[in-house]
């Protein structure tokens, strides 16, 4: 019987690190993964470390170019201008020393954490360091070098030829693997997050529904800024346990970017870590219902690296590995992190607050997300989708 829960780590995956002042900061892998110590909810014989992916692994979609193009930069080797058209050397995407060996090995983690739940070493893996779903076949875009999780996908397919549903939870549309898989019918892609109107990257329309024989197969829903806890997880229950239900995967891969709580300062929907409980409860609920128990669990954005990102994927790993989480955050951590923090750290896992929880226009809200849900059921439903009988559940 495989045990239930590995966690892919090792502190070379900090050096994905951009440059000081960057919001992308990768001290939220070792502030998080010291947390789970300090509250005995992680052990060493859990914690797998990873490799570097291959450039062959890389190439399965990324362009051998573009590869040898970050590998020069790492060097830096390449003046910046040359690199723009890639999205190297932008503000968002500032070349740093070793480049490619750290977005590499950030890669080769989730590609491990899929691995290890393929070949039934474990029913669920976390990598909390991956969740990058924003870098294209040859651009590199919104902190992300490589897609680790379009690469990672794409090696499921090749290896194993069963059918992916990937869930992203992310503030940001999850466009880099949509657009990967945009036309293939046996990697459903489902994004809730921000509307595109208010926010990077400007896409994830309900009308981006797949191509060809991938059409229906590509799920977006845009949610209004204020977004709430009730209004989320009302939607994302909703479409989740429809597309599930009707796609029926073999295994699912779900990114969890917390940066959807109120307190992340990059994005405007404004849920409790109530919300960020029960994402990963119900998407584990759903790999046990269709997926044999398979599930590979990824990061994702969360720029408040203090007081919601240790806590958001603290509830990841309590399901990922079948645990209960502490309520209250353990007094060691706080005291060894809180000499460094600056900002005074929160000393339990539930939020009791929410500024934006009383917003004068929250129905509205609410309505308007209601109105996008419907569309998106509405335009599978009269599409000539390949989900045969998808509808909103009642």
């Amino acid at each position: 019987m495989p045990g239930v829960g590995k966690y892919i780590y090792s502190q070379q995956l900090s050096q994905y690190k951009f440059a000081e002042g960057h919001p992308f900061d990768p001290l939220r892998l070792e502030i998080t993964t010291d947390l789970l110590r300090h509250m005995h909810v992680l052990f060493s014989d859990e914690i797998v470390a990873p490799l570097p992916a291959s450039f062959e692994t890389l190439t399965l979609v990324h362009d051998p170019g573009y590869i040898e193009l970050v590998q020069n930069a790492s060097l830096k080797n390449l003046t910046i201008g040359k690199n723009l058209s890639c999205g190297l050397g932008t503000d968002d995407n500032p070349i740093f020393c070793n480049m490619h060996e750290a977005a590499s090995l950030t890669v080769g983690a989730t590609v491990k954490a899929a691995e290890l739940v393929l070949k039934k070493q474990t029913d669920h893996s976390l990598n909390i360091s991956g969740g990058l779903h924003h870098a294209k076949q040859n651009q590199a875009s919104g902190f992300c070098i490589y897609n680790d999780i379009a690469v990672a996908i794409a090696w499921i397919r090749k290896k194993y030829r069963i059918r992916v549903m990937y869930i992203d939870t992310d503030a940001h549309h999850g466009d880099g693997v949509q657009w990967f898989f945009y036309s293939d019918p046996n990697v459903l892609t489902v994004s809730i997050h921000e509307a595109g109107r208010y926010l990077f990257p400007g896409t994830g329309n309900i009308d981006e529904m797949g191509v060809g024989m991938g059409r229906g197969y590509c799920l977006n829903l845009p949610l209004e800024p204020y977004t709430n806890d009730c209004s989320y997880m009302e939607c994302l229950e909703k479409l989740l346990i429809t597309a599930a239900k009707n796609f029926r995967p073999d295994i699912i891969v779900s990114q969890h970017g917390c940066d959807i709580h109120y307190l992340d300062p990059l994005t405007h929907i404004s849920v409790t870590n109530k919300t960020l409980s029960y994402i990963p409860q119900l998407i584990h609920t759903l790999a046990h219902e269709y997926a044999q128990g398979k599930w590979v669990a990824l990061g994702g954005g969360g720029y408040d690296i203090w007081n919601v990102v240790p806590r958001a994927w603290s509830l990841v790993w309590g399901e990922v590995s079948n645990r209960t989480i502490p309520r209250e955050l353990p007094r060691t951590w706080l005291e060894k992190w809180g000499r460094i923090s600056p900002v005074t750290l929160l000393r339990t896992l539930c939020d009791t607050f929410c500024s934006h929880e009383d917003h004068p226009h929250i129905e509205e809200i609410r309505e308007k997300n209601i109105v996008n849900l419907n569309r998106l059921m509405g335009c599978l439903q009269g599409g000539g989708h390949h989900i045969k009988g998808l509808q909103l559940q009642k």
